[in-house]
Order: structure tokens, then C-alpha cells, then sequence
């Protein structure tokens, strides 16, 4: 069944996926108005957009200057990669036992598909695909709290625009990143939930990759 989306829903994912292409940056204003003559609404469900956008800590209320962007620093990408890294190995370990063949067939398929997506340089295809590679595991993970920060927190990573200034990097990066994918893929397979654990934690969300969010 399809979820019902509010007004507010509807702007806040027009927000996020414009901040996603990079047609909202760091540091610049978000125009409620413009918004609102848009999507062809009231400035409310904008408004309250904006503040569940702040909360979740993709903008910034700034006095005197309205909502903007949210730069993450280095150092908080690194806070957060060690806090996903905890929460995220756990909610895979505890996912292992409720995975059904389907569902590993599912994570293979978006396997498959990134690699596709980094060879054709379609790296905004790969990024959706990757979320919802973590998303199969997540759905089926019993504890739906730690799944729902889980969320909320990866949302800090929002701007996937991948437009480096050496795309040979972006490539190589990528590629290693869905090996670490196709690694995961052979634990959950043999329900190794110990290993998948600090696999994730060490290896996946190591904080010394956080510098990957900048560039």
C-alpha cells in the first residue's frame, strides 16, 4: 500500500532532492517564497518543511537570514561515520536471521547495478542504488528504532551530486566501496552476524573514509 504524503512530505523531499542535485549548497539561503510559487502552496507546509529539515540537521536556522544549508565538516562526517558504523553493524547482525533468499537476490541485483552505474559514470543512479541496497537489510531488521535513527543520521550525507574534480578518483572509490558491498553480500549469505558486525563498523563506515562526503 502506498504511504499517503502530506503537503509537508511533498516539500520535503523536493527540498532534499534539490539539495541532493546541488541546486542548493552550503551556505545558501533557502527561499520559502519561491518554494511556495513552485510547488503552487501555502508558505505552511513549507515552514514546516524547513524546521523538520533543521532538526534532522540538513539546515540551519540562522538569524536575521532564514534557513540555509548545513556545511558538514570533516570532523563531524568522522562523529558520524563512527556513530553509523556502531549502529549500522548492529542493525545488520540483527537483520542476518530474517533475510530471505529473496531478499539476498535483491541486494545482489543492486550489486550488480552500481557497478553498471560507476562504469557509465551515472554516479547520482548509483547513489539511490546503494541506499536502497541498505534499505533491504533495514526492512527486515526487528528493531525498527535503531533502523529509524539509522535513517535520520544517513541523511546527513544528503548531497550526492559526485561531481569531483578527478573523476578517476570518484571511480576508484566507488568500486571499492561496492567490493565492501559484495563482501557484506557473502556474510549475510552465510549469516556470519559477529564478522558482518565489525566488518561494517571497521571497514565500511571507517571514520577515516569521511572525507568522501566532500568531495
Amino acid at each position: 500500500m502506498e504511504e499517503f504524503l502530506t503537503l509537508k512530505d511533498h516539500v520535503y523531499n523536493y527540498i532534499a532532492d534539490q539539495i541532493n542535485r546541488g541546486n542548493l549548497l552550503p551556505g545558501e539561503k533557502v527561499n520559502e517564497n519561491s518554494i511556495s510559487e513552485k510547488l503552487n502552496i501555502s508558505r505552511t507546509p513549507v515552514r514546516e518543511a524547513l524546521i523538520q529539515l533543521s532538526s534532522e540537521g540538513l539546515l540551519e536556522n540562522v538569524p536575521r537570514k532564514g534557513f540555509v544549508i548545513k556545511h558538514l565538516s570533516v570532523d563531524e562526517a568522522k562523529e558520524t561515520y563512527l556513530i553509523i558504523g556502531v549502529l549500522d553493524g548492529l542493525a545488520a547482525s540483527l537483520a542476518c536471521d530474517h533475510l530471505t533468499e529473496q531478499n539476498v537476490k535483491e541486494m545482489e541485483y543492486y550489486i550488480g547495478s552500481m557497478d553498471l552505474a560507476i562504469d557509465t559514470g551515472n554516479y547520482g543512479m548509483y547513489y539511490k542504488l546503494q541506499e536502497e541496497f541498505h534499505n533491504v537489510y533495514l526492512s527486515v531488521c526487528p528493531n525498527k528504532s535503531l533502523a529509524q535513527i539509522l535513517m535520520q543520521l544517513k541523511k546527513k550525507f544528503l548531497k550526492k551530486d559526485y561531481e569531483p574534480d578527478s573523476p578517476d578518483k570518484i571511480r576508484q572509490v566507488l568500486f571499492a566501496t561496492n567490493e565492501e558491498h559484495k563482501e557484506m553480500l557473502g556474510l549475510f549469505r552465510n549469516k556470519n552476524s559477529k564478522e558482518l558486525e565489525e566488518y561494517m563498523r571497521n571497514v565500511h563506515w571507517d571514520a577515516q573514509k569521511a572525507y568522501m562526503e566532500s568531495l
